[in-house]
């Protein structure tokens, strides 16, 4: 099994966690304005990630360019990684390849801290991609407590690069907050992935 196999309901047994109803729980995040450069790069990107419609591209042309924007926000504390191998228990089948992953190390060459989970839902099934991101997120937890990183939550987010759901897993409860932001709040998302960083989401 891979995390790409797991449903929300299989990952909820296969890892004992409680899900709780998290409506609006990352809304109180204080949103970070956008610089121009992302500003004026979502204006051009979007359209162009619409008409083509695939999830490759809009990966490429407005999930990464969050990204970059939130390291640039943060003044290169934090590290992200696309596309990596994150094999971390292969008997609870916590193996595979990650979209995205945010860590809290401004080390870029590696992977040491990671915080934050995002994936890419397939065919724009925001649904789908739900299982996928807690069982990485339930992977990021094991990973930072053998490794002695004292980070006490991990943040998921799945998105379509349009729509970004939040969510949040403290020990064995995971908080889902199923209500979507729109990449036109831009500095809303932006916010609530500071805020993760931050720890205060």
């Amino acid at each position: 099994m891979a995390y790409s196999n797991f449903t929300l309901d299989a990952a909820l047994e296969a890892f004992d966690l409680e899900e709780v109803d998290a409506a609006g729980i990352f809304a109180a995040s204080e949103p970070v304005k956008p610089s121009e450069l992302l500003t004026s790069v979502l204006a051009r990107n979007i359209p162009l990630a619409l008409a083509v419609g695939t999830e490759k591209v809009k990966s490429e042309l407005i999930v990464a360019n969050v990204l970059v924007e939130l390291r640039e926000q943060l003044e290169h504390r934090v590290s992200f990684f696309s596309g990596i191998e994150f094999n971390v228990d292969a008997d609870a089948g916590l193996t595979g390849v990650c979209d995205f992953m945010i860590s809290l190390s401004p080390r870029q060459f590696s992977l040491k801290a990671p915080i934050i989970i995002l994936v890419e839902p397939k065919k724009d099934d925001m649904l789908v991609g739900v299982g996928q991101c807690v069982a990485e997120m339930v992977a990021a937890q094991r990973f930072n407590a053998e490794e002695g990183n004292d980070i006490a939550h991990i943040y998921g987010t799945i998105t379509s690069g349009i729509d970004w759901i939040f969510l949040k897993l403290d020990r064995k409860q995971l908080y889902i907050d199923m209500a979507p932001y729109q990449i036109a709040q831009c500095d809303k998302i932006l916010g609530i992935l500071a805020s993760m960083v931050e720890q205060k989401a």
